[in-house]
């Protein structure tokens, strides 16, 4: 577990709301001289901690409307099976998020793509080379949260 301390959770807390921010936009924001917040930066990077960042995209001004839970059960649960599946969900660009999870299904993954047809066709590509138990898809009508970020002041 890293460490870190209030300003370090300032820095990361600037940066989940804007990652374009310049070094001395986030300097300001917490208090620091940017020589020291780029040494927080560095370091908080180093340590795994950020891990990059990204822009965020309407899906829906890109014609993306459709997004779909996916849910699997399989009988098959050896290395070399999640390890062909992981490459293969990974290969799949509509895939947004992929869980191994626990209870009565085995993996989750967060699918977004052009309506019906281009979830079957999705699908189709999906089940192609792999035998599963069951695979059902739950529609999503409304996003009410998402892309959160990470309320850091909790771990404080």
């Amino acid at each position: 577990m890293v460490k870190f301390d209030h300003i370090d959770i300032r820095i990361l807390n600037a940066l989940q709301v804007d990652a374009s921010l310049s070094q001395r936009e986030v300097a300001e924001r917490v208090g620091l001289s940017q020589n020291a917040c780029w040494r927080r930066i560095q370091r908080l990077q180093a340590d795994g901690v950020l891990k990059g960042t990204r822009a965020l995209v309407d899906l829906d001004a890109l014609g993306l409307d459709l997004t779909v839970f996916v849910m699997i059960r399989t009988r098959q649960h050896s290395r070399d099976w999640s390890a062909r599946f992981a490459r293969h969900v990974a290969s799949l660009p509509e895939v947004m998020d992929c869980h191994r999870i626990g209870g009565d299904w085995d993996y989750m993954l967060k699918v977004v793509t052009r309506g019906m047809a281009g979830y079957d066709a999705f699908y189709q590509r999906l089940i192609t080379g792999f035998e599963f138990d069951t695979v059902t898809g739950l529609f999503s009508m409304e996003g009410i949260l998402e892309n959160r970020a990470v309320d850091l002041n909790r771990l404080a």
